[in-house]
């Protein structure tokens, strides 16, 4: 336990800290690995870099079999994180149907590509079905740029990837329930 310590006039006041958790991981868990998707924890290892030795979670990617080396302390901040649970698949769908106001506005490709870049960063699947909605919905009126292009697929791909393995489905029906969404957002109601 961390205790933090304030002086409050002359009495002294101990306050108890929130203990910090990381987020833990086993070999054999699939977990979500930012603008990369999910992947399987193979293995964990210790190895020494410059001099200090550390335990890292070896990360491959299912998709590509990219091979992400995450060390165990620092997974919080690069955002390693659990598959989300099937319960949260009425949210993601949630997103996908919700229109977004002004997103046919007048902003520069380079502008939105930097701020849909940003939310694929996050690792958030929730970040990543709004990038997803907005390019796929842009799409419909113009054409994108080749950025927006590459962005649009890498966001299809994290989000049908996940979906599927919250649901233990495969991508052909995930996919057709993604578009069946798409079918009911633009017709009026």
């Amino acid at each position: 336990m961390v205790l933090k310590m304030a002086k409050k006039a002359k009495n002294l006041v101990i306050e108890e800290e929130e203990p910090t958790t990381t987020r833990e991981f086993h070999v054999g868990d699939l977990a979500v690995y930012p603008a990369h998707g999910v992947g399987r924890i193979e293995s964990i290892e210790s190895r020494t870099i410059n001099g200090d030795k550390n335990d890292f979670y070896i990360l491959k990617i299912l998709e590509n079999s990219m091979v992400i080396m995450i060390p165990t302390w620092n997974v919080e901040s690069v955002g390693l994180r659990n598959i989300i649970k099937k319960s949260q698949l009425p949210e993601i769908y949630a997103v996908l149907k919700r229109k977004k106001d002004g997103i046919f506005d007048n902003q520069t490709w380079n502008r939105r590509y930097k701020e849909y870049m940003d939310k694929l960063k996050t690792g958030s699947l929730y970040d990543v079905a709004e990038v997803f909605r907005d390019l796929f919905l842009l799409k419909l009126v113009k054409d994108l740029s080749f950025g927006e292009r590459k962005l649009l697929d890498t966001a299809k791909r994290l989000l049908l990837k996940e979906l599927c393995t919250a649901k233990n489905a495969d991508e052909e029906t995930t996919w057709a329930e993604i578009e069946s969404l798409f079918d009911m957002a633009e017709t009026p109601q």
